[in-house]
């Protein structure tokens, strides 16, 4: 149990206790969780409010109860994050990995602006721009392949920005910020999601030949600073069988 201050309810604080362990993967399919009476008596909390918190986990899809055993942990793929909520968590805890994900094929090259992305960018098509790639996975595999397009002039600043490594010293976007002291002070997220093609494909480690004939989940995410320069434009393509989960407290 964490010791810092958590003003949400117990039962969603007991809850959320038990998600991070499952999505990380310190609780594997097949675990037990607590008993009832147990989880109240560890938490300090009424056998109303550890059922209750036992069943938010049942509604979010990550135990199951069986009868007279108790409840088990599922196996299931974790949702993709936004661009948004990615950069919160690297904000908060350094790195803008998931719970269990790590990333890898890490790539960075200048190219030609397609059209849509200078568009977003507001640079003429065709102009050089930085574009960096890499590929989120867990356990089940891809969770998501994330392109992030940064006009080239912010690789004369920043060369590290145009080189196939993770960056040091920051997030792309605070390392822009400190090279030209315009802090980014907007985003701007959309969720769709739309067919694969034969590139998105191959991006995702498919049979370009052969794409998933169900829709996918694209995230994209614009990032402008205090002058309202468009800086980064990030493009997340889901997995297959990714879904995009978000949670809020509602209060009446």
């Amino acid at each position: 149990m964490s010791d810092q201050a958590d003003n949400r309810a117990p039962y969603a604080q007991i809850a959320a206790h038990f998600a991070e362990l499952i999505m990380s993967g310190e609780l594997q399919p097949g675990s037990l969780l607590p008993s009832i009476k147990n989880l109240a008596q560890e938490w300090k909390v009424s056998t109303a409010t550890a059922e209750k918190a036992l069943r938010k986990l049942r509604t979010d899809g990550l135990v199951r109860g069986i009868h007279g055993i108790g409840t088990e942990v599922l196996d299931r793929p974790s949702p993709m994050s936004s661009g948004s909520q990615r950069q919160d968590r690297g904000r908060r805890s350094g790195s803008s990995w998931g719970s269990g994900e790590r990333s890898d094929s890490h790539q960075a090259a200048v190219v030609s602006a397609p059209a849509d992305v200078a568009r977003v960018l507001d640079i003429p098509p065709g102009s050089d721009v930085i574009r960096r790639r890499r590929v989120y996975r867990d356990r089940h595999g891809i969770v998501a392949h994330s392109t992030s397009w940064i006009p080239a002039q912010y690789g004369k600043l920043i060369p590290q920005l145009a080189k196939s490594d993770r960056l040091t010293g920051g997030t792309s976007l605070q390392l822009i910020a400190e090279a030209t002291g315009r802090p980014i002070t907007h985003r701007i997220d959309t969720a769709s999601a739309r067919l694969l093609t034969s590139e998105d494909a191959q991006l995702l480690e498919l049979d370009p030949a052969k794409p998933p004939a169900e829709p996918v989940v694209v995230m994209t995410a614009k990032f402008i600073d205090s002058e309202t320069n468009v800086v980064e434009y990030g493009v997340d393509l889901g997995g297959p069988g990714r879904t995009w989960r978000t949670e809020s407290e509602v209060t009446q």
